[in-house]
Order: C-alpha cells, then sequence, then structure tokens
C-alpha cells in the first residue's frame, strides 16, 4: 500500500484552525494562552512566513503542522507537530523537509528551538542539516500585565 496517496502537503487556510489548536493542545506545541490564533497566524504569513498543514485526505484529518515565521533575517521553524496516532511514521521529518525547502527557495537561513529531551526530534533535525548554536539560555515575556515599570 502506498501510504503517500493517502497525505496531502498544503497551505493553512483559515478554517484549518480549529482542528489545528486541537493538534497543538495534544502535543503541547500551543494554545491560545500562547497567542496562537487565526490572527497571529494570517499575520506571520503576511510578513513572509507559511504555516504548512499535512492532512490525512483518507480520514480527512489534519495530522500535523509546521509553521514557519519570518523577521526579516531569517526564519524561525515553529510548531512541527504531529497527531500522536501518526507518529514515528516519518510525517515529522517530511514537514521538516518541506519547510526547510521553503527556507532555501526564500534565500534566508532557518532556526528552530527543540527541547534538550526530545531526542526523536533532535536525530532528525540534525540529519537534515540543523546545528547547535551552543550553550544559550532562552527567555520570554508573554505577558506584560506582570511586569510593573
Amino acid at each position: 500500500m502506498d501510504r503517500t496517496d493517502n497525505f496531502v502537503l498544503r497551505d493553512y487556510q483559515s478554517q484549518d484552525f480549529k482542528k489545528l489548536s486541537i493538534l497543538w493542545e495534544e502535543t503541547n506545541m500551543g494554545n491560545s494562552r500562547r497567542g496562537d490564533n487565526d490572527q497571529i497566524i494570517k499575520q506571520s504569513i503576511k510578513l513572509g512566513g507559511k504555516l504548512i498543514v499535512l492532512i490525512d485526505t483518507k480520514h480527512n484529518e489534519l495530522i500535523g503542522s509546521s509553521w514557519i515565521t519570518f523577521d526579516g533575517r531569517r526564519f524561525h521553524l515553529h510548531h512541527i507537530a504531529v497527531k500522536p496516532s501518526y507518529q514515528d511514521q516519518g510525517f515529522g521529518k517530511l514537514l521538516t523537509i518541506e519547510s526547510v525547502k521553503f527556507a532555501k527557495k526564500k534565500g534566508y537561513q532557518i532556526k528552530l528551538e527543540v527541547h534538550q529531551s526530545n531526542q526523536k526530534a533532535l536525530e532528525i533535525y540534525k540529519k537534515i542539516g540543523f546545528q547547535y548554536l551552543g550553550d544559550y539560555d532562552l527567555y520570554i515575556i508573554r505577558n506584560y500585565d506582570t511586569i510593573d515599570f
């Protein structure tokens, strides 16, 4: 059986957001508290990014995503997610490769963040060509209401 006949990679559409949100919740990739919403996605695409979704056409199910944002200097790869029941079948690698192809075509560097305990993802990224940048610590402010100055 040729499994590729049942799967399609395509660009994000607004009607995908509900299913995408469920996928991101299932895989701990994102949620509304992190600022992930349709408006932000559309804005990031307008600024030069891309959100790729993977669809199982046989079951009409959104099973994967890869969100590439652009800061005017380089691409950032976020939310590479594969529905748990579809993991370990090469879909994460497929999504990552498609994202790197997009960045290569545009001619900009691409970087990503990955938790050090996510060994499966690290193996994929290294095989594709990502290199470890060193001992960087990452910090973020998600809620400005907690800051008083």
